[in-house]
Order: C-alpha cells, then structure tokens, then sequence
C-alpha cells in the first residue's frame, strides 16, 4: 500500500516504521525541522524483536509535493486532538486527492470532525492499545506491547488490517467502531486529568480517598453516556476492557484501587499520564476537551450530567490557559474536590 503517515512522532514512528520496514510504501508529513533531522538519523525502532532502523525514511514537509508524488491508498492520522483541526484545514486545498484516513487519535470526536471536513467515508476508525515510549526524534521504543484496532466497516479495512498485521502491529478488527473508540476513552482517562492537577502519579492519585472516587465517579458518568447511546463496552488488544467496567461499577474501592493502578501503571509504561506532560513542559495546550470534554458534551446531549468530568475539563483549561496557577493545585487534592461541592 502506499501511505501517508501525519506526524513522526511517537504513534507514528511506530506504525509507519514498522509498516515501512515491511515494504509498505510509506511517506511521512513533518515540519520541515524534524524532517532534515529524520533524513540524516533515520527512524529508529526499539521493536519486541529488537532494535531496527528505518535508515532512509521518505519525509517531507509540504503537502503540494506529496500530492504531486501519486496517489494514496490510505493515510494515518495520529497527531493531537487539538491539532486535528488545522491538519484538516491544510488538507482542504487538497480534499480530493485525500485517501481515507485511519484515525489513530483518541477521544471520539476527531472522526466526526474529519468526515465532516473531507466527506463521507473519508475515515477509518482506529486506536492504539501498544504503550509506546519516545526517546527522542524519530526514536521510539515499546514498552509495552498490546496491539492495535480497527473497524471494519471500511472498504478498505480488510487490506490495512492484513498490511498492519503483516507488520507486527496485532490489529484486530471491530465490527463496531464506536464501541473500540468509546471503550479505549475509559482507559484514557484513569489518572489522566487528576494526575496533571495534583502534580501527582497515579498511584498518588489513588491512595487518596476523595481522588479515588472521584476518578471513580468520572468513569461511572463515562459509562452512563455509553448505555444511553447503547455503545457497548468491548475488549482491546491486551486490554480487558469488560472486566474493568465491571469493576467500576461493582467492586468495593478496597478490591478495585489496587487493580486500577496496576491498570493504568501497565497501560502507560513508564511515561507519566500525558495530561500532565503537557502542562508540565507549558505547552499551552491540552487534549483534556477532546477526553473528559467530550464526555461532557455528550451526557449534555443525552440528557445526563458529568460534573466530574466538567469539573476536570474546566480546571485543567485554566490551567493550561494560565488563568489559574499551577501552583494552586499542586498536591492540594482539598482545593480541586472542594470545587465539586
């Protein structure tokens, strides 16, 4: 297949490298900066089947000369839910050359976005599962692998699920794609927002009483939202999605903390939550709107409440935003539930 992969960074260099290094023609989209860098390094892989370097990727950084180079089979798309939407906005001169586009993202509002931009089925629900480490620019390692999903509703899902396997990516197909994206959000936000406010690690985050409920509480709102659309919860790759929310729901707090912190401590290898990532290196910027946000959105439209999940989309903003002080919430778990009140 020949492919546009969006982005070399962690995602990407580990999809697009490993298909690229399977003989999949692969064609990287990065600024101009990272990929002058990525030409003389290469992109290197720290695979389960050990260290491999993809020596002479092909990268560029307009999208004039990669539409110029020939068509797409498919394109893939991994970058920030906040910048979704100026990579559609660069797409727009070029909509009809645009191949449909597997949507790596998390949340579950990214795919509405790109359909709504380049048409009817322009994308492929996808997700990934595999906890990837970054060690620098166009070097990633695998920490800790699980596999990845998509759904199968696509006419070409059948061939990117073949290509990718083929590639050591464990894809596994799903016959519904929201049920993948929805059930892959509740693994995302486990001591995600709280871990960012509180400076704090998850397993901070747990110990805690009034946190350990209150992360309870904005996966139980997350559940509600899914039985009112009637979005079942299914199991990713690796992921015993099930059984979790299972546990959300019925097991006492003294059974469920320890199996949600192994949880969440297996998922993310040894990267703290990236909600905190990007607060802590000031990026101005945070998903948390296209995670907890969406979630709160969607009870509105359900006729549900998530005031948790308000509750940490809002401070975390003014944060991000800084409107608010990290400092004010640093290890002050009283302010951030004293706000729930």
């Amino acid at each position: 297949m020949r492919i546009l992969m969006f982005g070399a960074g962690a995602i990407g260099s580990y999809i697009g490298g490993s298909l690229a290094l399977t003989g999949e023609d692969v064609i990287f989209f990065e600024r101009e900066d990272v990929a002058a860098q990525l030409r003389k390094t290469g992109i290197r892989l720290g695979l389960p089947d050990g260290e491999k370097t993809l020596q002479t990727p092909s990268i560029h950084s307009t999208l004039n000369e990669i539409f110029q180079s020939g068509e797409f089979d498919l394109a893939i798309l991994a970058v920030k839910g906040f910048d979704t939407a100026g990579m559609l906005s660069m797409l727009q001169p070029f909509r009809e050359k645009v191949p449909p586009i597997l949507c790596l993202q998390n949340g579950v509002e990214n795919e509405v976005a790109i359909e709504n931009a380049l048409g009817k089925n322009s994308v492929i629900r996808g997700t990934v599962t595999t906890a990837i480490g970054r060690r620098g620019v166009g070097n990633i390692i695998v920490e800790k692998f699980r596999g990845t999903g998509i759904e199968l509703s696509h006419p070409v899902s059948a061939k990117v699920l073949r290509v990718c396997n083929e590639a050591g990516l464990g894809m596994r197909g799903y016959t519904n794609g929201k049920a993948m994206k929805w059930s892959k959000m509740l693994t995302n936000l486990m001591a995600n927002a709280t871990s960012a406010i509180m400076n704090w690690t998850a397993g901070q985050v747990y110990a805690h009483p009034g946190l350990f409920e209150l992360e309870r509480r904005q996966l139980l709102e997350t559940l509600a939202v899914m039985d009112s659309k009637k979005i079942p919860v299914v199991d990713l790759p690796g992921t015993p999605i099930r059984l979790l929310a299972f546990g959300i729901r019925h097991l006492p707090g003294i059974i469920l903390k320890p199996l949600l912190v192994k949880a969440v401590g297996g998922g993310r290898g040894a990267k703290m939550p990236s909600f905190h990532i990007d607060l802590d290196q000031g990026r101005g910027q945070s998903e948390v709107d296209w995670l907890n946000g969406a979630v709160a959105r969607s009870a509105r439209d359900a006729g549900l409440d998530a005031p948790v999940n308000e509750l940490l989309t809002n401070v975390l903003l003014r944060l991000t935003s800084g409107e608010w002080k990290k400092e004010e919430f640093d290890s002050r778990p009283d302010k951030l539930l004293s706000l729930l009140m």
